[in-house]
């Protein structure tokens, strides 16, 4: 039996335990032995051309004039695994502080037909500085994540990717992503942007340096808002959501496309809700924190073969109409099903060779 990409796709989303190249063996029966597992993982680089291959067909089953990209960044966290150039402190804007893990920036493709990943780029911190506050040394990227965000965008707009808008978080909201996307692109963008930013009302104020605070806005239809360094202007909305615990936040929302209406800028934007169920699936589903790989190239490996699982599980959901946890679960029902048989099979071995059960009444 030939190692291959579709078999070890296979392996993670099948895996309940940690993805071992050990474990992908006793699979087949030593049909593939662990070394070549680990030869196939350290091979060669997989990389973002790599993964476009293989979701290429199912963006062009599923492109769609109303088709967004989302970019985001999300961390795998490693904190019992040796810190290297990928492993490595990460600030975690959900935790708001920092953790040990992968780091990795992914372009999602999103339409009404479906969702599939169309780039990704790997955080990966190959210089050492010392860090001026503390005056201990640590890692850090030659290249930003803005960096990554331009790449991403760019990629997509090179392979073709069919979309109009493109949606991220508050923290890619530079001038330089906005000008990017809008001017360089062609392409238009909504993201929300952070309370205390400064708008100018009209060209006047802003060659005037007429700005205010974007939170002191009244909420109203039809705003045009100017950003400086941002060569055109800006629709303005703010969107009011409730949290888990009860409580109310703001999204100041700006978008370059100024013929949205509110109502579809916020409409849209909430597209972006879909980068959060892939990184939980991508994690929960497709073994992305199962792997105890010690190397950076078969840890990136791995992480490019949980994209591909995901790409598996995301064709097959669409197929059944089922979402990747209830297919998932209708799996290792399957499994489990499949499980007891074999134990009541050996457990009726040993009854019928002792002659008596156990569980039988006196």
């Amino acid at each position: 039996m030939q190692m291959q990409l579709d078999l070890y796709v296979d392996y993670l989303l099948c895996s309940t335990i940690e993805t071992t190249a050990t474990g992908l063996s006793s699979l087949t029966d030593n049909a593939i032995s662990h070394d070549k597992v680990t030869r196939f993982l350290s091979a060669r680089d997989y990389t973002a051309s790599d993964l476009w291959k293989i979701a290429k067909p199912m963006h062009e089953s599923i492109k769609d004039e109303d088709g967004v990209l989302i970019i985001d960044d999300s961390i795998q966290e490693k904190p019992y695994t040796d810190e290297n150039e990928l492993i490595a402190w990460h600030h975690c804007h959900t935790k708001n502080r920092a953790v040990k893990g992968i780091n990795f920036v992914s372009a999602l493709y999103h339409s009404p037909k479906g969702v599939v990943p169309v780039g990704y780029e790997l955080v990966r911190k190959t210089m050492k500085v010392v860090d001026k506050k503390s005056g201990k040394e640590r890692r850090k990227s030659p290249v930003s994540k803005h960096k990554n965000f331009r790449d991403l965008v760019c990629n997509a707009v090179t392979n073709n990717v069919k979309f109009k808008h493109v949606l991220a978080d508050s923290w890619y909201s530079s001038i330089e992503n906005m000008n990017f996307i809008k001017n360089e692109m062609k392409r238009h963008f909504i993201m929300p942007v952070k309370s205390n930013r400064k708008v100018a009302l009209s060209e006047s104020d802003k060659a005037a340096g007429k700005f205010v605070r974007i939170d002191s806005l009244e909420p109203r239809e039809n705003v045009l808002v100017r950003l400086e360094g941002v060569d055109f202007p800006l629709r303005f909305t703010r969107q009011v959501f409730k949290n888990e615990d009860g409580s109310t936040g703001i999204l100041y929302l700006v978008s370059s496309d100024i013929e949205l209406t509110t109502e579809q800028i916020q409409t849209i934007y909430k597209k972006r809700w879909k980068v959060e169920t892939y990184h939980q699936s991508l994690k929960n589903n497709a073994s992305l924190a199962k792997s105890p790989a010690k190397k950076p190239r078969t840890q990136a490996n791995h992480l490019f073969a949980s994209l591909c699982a995901y790409i598996r599980l995301e064709q097959i959901s669409a197929r059944l109409a089922m979402n990747h946890f209830s297919l998932k679960a209708k799996i290792y029902l399957r499994a489990l099903k499949v499980a007891m048989l074999e134990l009541q099979k050996l457990s009726n071995t040993i009854i019928s060779q002792s002659g008596v059960s156990d569980l039988a009444p006196a």
